[in-house]
């Protein structure tokens, strides 16, 4: 069900490359025409080619510099509130659903060890939150990228 060609996948790539770029930029470097740019996109966009678009901030900036990772075990008929409850901690930047012996893996922002003792009481806190698991990043080591991904998919074509 692929609804994408070369030009579409020359087009992401250059995104990847440069998410920002105008569509002006776009066609420039692509050899394109405005008009033709415009269309794809709005074709691609359509299609769900593209996730949210946000300037994302810097935790850090916010005095947030350190990343954790909570694996978190919840009673399952209650996780549409248990993720509503999630949402309401301003440290919790990302949750993701799992399989395996974790149903959460939930991203959180903090400022020092004590303040991520207190994230982590807080959501034991949540009704329905049986335990969780505390693992501190060590740093970013690969960025969120999608290049590879475009670039295997047009030498597939």
């Amino acid at each position: 069900m692929r609804s994408y060609d070369a030009v579409d996948l020359r087009l992401l790539t250059a995104l990847a490359d440069d998410p920002r770029a105008t569509i002006a930029a776009l066609a420039e470097r692509l050899r394109l025409s405005r008009n033709t740019v415009h269309a794809r996109l709005a074709r691609l966009e359509e299609s769900g080619a593209f996730l949210d678009f946000d300037r994302r901030v810097n935790p850090q900036f916010l005095g947030h510099p350190l990343t954790a990772f909570l694996e978190v075990e919840v009673r399952q008929k209650e996780l549409g509130r248990i993720v509503e409850a999630l949402k309401g901690v301003p440290e919790v930047v990302q949750a993701f659903g799992r399989s395996g012996t974790a149903d959460l893996r939930v991203q959180v922002v903090c400022r020092d060890t004590d303040h991520l003792f207190r994230i982590d009481a807080a959501i034991l806190a949540i009704d329905g939150v049986e335990r969780t698991e505390t693992s501190l990043s060590m740093g970013e080591l690969i960025p969120y990228r999608i290049r590879p991904l475009v670039e295997q998919a047009r030498q597939a074509l």
